[in-house]
């Protein structure tokens, strides 16, 4: 973390905004002119080409145009294409959407069938270790059980799960077993706990403030940035479990500025500058102080999960991997959009696992945030403004400023393909390795390049660590702990 005193310069995001990059201002002219298209007028469109962003806002768009005919939608990553579920029967729906710029599936579920699919499951099949999402690529409510449901809650969950009908739920094991990940962007400690610091905000009285996961905030009021050091900042909301897993923590020192950026490794970050719904099949990038950058997919919106403390709705289902003490961080896409923070799962960095995630979207507006430090900071410069300048190559202990291009004024649109981060060394979290063939903060995961140069194997950090074979096991002394 940051907490370097720079001169106030950029604008907040409205809480829960999500800035239109395109794809808005190109849908509702286009969908009143297909009012009067035809069929095979709608045929030979093609779908638009999309960045998972705009996909994001266009999804959002057309659930409003369409109304109940809509029935979800994903993105197809290979084709950067917005995939629309309607519901069969009007040609209509399907001319509007295809008008719009998404490639269209007619399905036979519709989102009121399948919320009601889901209330069945919350009222028969509450059982710990089970969650549940629907998944608009199958049309159907994706449960699963983790390795703890066995004997009888298996027979109750499998055979909720049956009563609903092959066409409606499917289930599936998981081998690991769903918990909280507490023990992380940048490391907190508080309470004898580590979690890992999400996104700074604004909090609405316009004090310097973070998110993070609920259960982190009701683990420990006071945190701090190191493991034995004194807080730093001490909790005002959290949310755990119920209606999400997120918690506002407010800095102690009002002239706190807290860049809107997410560290990812080698004194290298990425400029976070609006707040974005997430999207079945889009791409997607976690940090942690525990195993670092990671990358994977979105599966699931709307998921329920029933830890072993309660039950947490409204969450986003990945298979980006997750460990203790990365609970709380972050989950964004590589244009700099706040998609996530991360709440718990199953599984590990090695074997990989199911991960969820509370939407940042859902989280500012429950607080009553702003994404970012407002006009303290921002995430990088507006145009006209000094950058704050900042050691790409900071060893530990060194603050990296918050310099470079990534990072847009208010309202700007990062352009796509831009890397973000100011280039350099990779570097692994304090004390730990990064994978083989992994970059972190100028690290490649997925095949999309996230900052600058790449590492080798055995290239020293700005740490002083080394880059190596596997993901780290050590953790700079936190010792990591499992919220129960």
């Amino acid at each position: 973390m940051s907490h370097k005193r720079i001169p106030k310069r950029k604008a907040a995001f409205a809480a829960g905004t999500v800035v239109a990059l395109g794809a808005a201002a190109i849908l509702l002219p286009n969908a009143n002119a297909s009012q009067d298209g035809s069929s095979n007028d709608a045929a030979a469109i093609a779908p638009k080409t999309l960045k998972a962003t705009d996909a994001s806002d266009l999804a959002s768009q057309l659930e409003k145009l369409l109304g109940d005919a809509f029935a979800g939608s994903y993105y197809d990553s290979d084709s950067q294409q917005l995939v629309v579920n309607v519901i069969s029967g009007d040609n209509n729906v399907v001319v509007q959407a295809k008008k719009a710029g998404a490639k269209v599936r007619e399905v036979e579920n519709s989102l009121p069938e399948l919320a009601a699919g889901a209330k069945t499951l919350k009222e028969e099949a509450t059982i710990p270790g089970t969650a549940w999402a629907v998944d608009p690529r199958t049309n159907k409510i994706l449960v699963t059980a983790d390795s703890t449901v066995t004997g009888a809650k298996w027979n109750t969950i499998e055979s909720t799960v049956k009563s609903l009908g092959s066409d409606m739920a499917t289930i599936k094991k998981s081998a690991g077993t769903f918990k909280t990940f507490v023990s992380g962007g940048d490391a907190i400690f508080g309470g004898g706990a580590r979690c890992s610091l999400g996104f700074n905000v604004t909090a609405g009285d316009g004090s310097p403030a973070f998110l993070t996961a609920g259960h982190c905030g009701v683990a420990a009021e006071q945190w701090s940035d190191t493991e034995d050091g004194q807080p730093i900042a001490t909790v005002d909301q959290a949310t755990f479990p119920g209606d999400g897993d997120f918690a506002l923590v407010k800095y102690d020192d009002p002239a706190t500025v807290a860049p809107s950026e997410v560290n990812v490794g080698g004194g290298q970050t990425v400029a976070i500058n609006q707040a974005a719904d997430a999207e079945v099949g889009a791409q997607v990038f976690r940090m942690g102080s525990t195993t670092g950058l990671a990358d994977g997919q979105v599966l699931g919106l709307d998921a329920t999960v029933n830890y072993p403390e309660g039950t947490v709705t409204g969450l986003i289902q990945t298979n980006v991997c997750a460990e203790p003490g990365d609970s709380g961080g972050s989950l964004f896409t590589q244009d700099g959009s706040a998609i996530g923070l991360t709440s718990g799962g199953s599984g590990d960095c090695t074997v990989g696992g199911e991960t969820f995630f509370q939407p940042v979207t859902t989280a500012l507006q429950a607080v009553g945030a702003t994404l970012g430090a407002g006009d303290a900071a921002g995430g990088g410069a507006g145009a006209g403004d000094d950058q704050a300048g900042g050691d790409a190559g900071a060893g530990a202990g060194d603050e990296a400023g918050a310099g470079g291009d990534a990072g847009a004024g208010a309202g700007e649109e990062a352009g796509a393909g831009e890397e973000a981060g100011a280039g350099g060394d990779a570097s692994a979290s304090p004390g730990e390795e990064a994978g083989a063939g992994q970059e972190v903060g100028g690290e490649e995961a997925g095949g999309d390049v996230i900052g600058g140069e790449e590492a080798g194997n055995g290239q020293e950090t700005g740490n002083g660590q080394e880059t190596g074979n596997g993901v780290g096991d050590a953790t700079g002394g936190a010792v990591d702990q499992s919220h129960n």
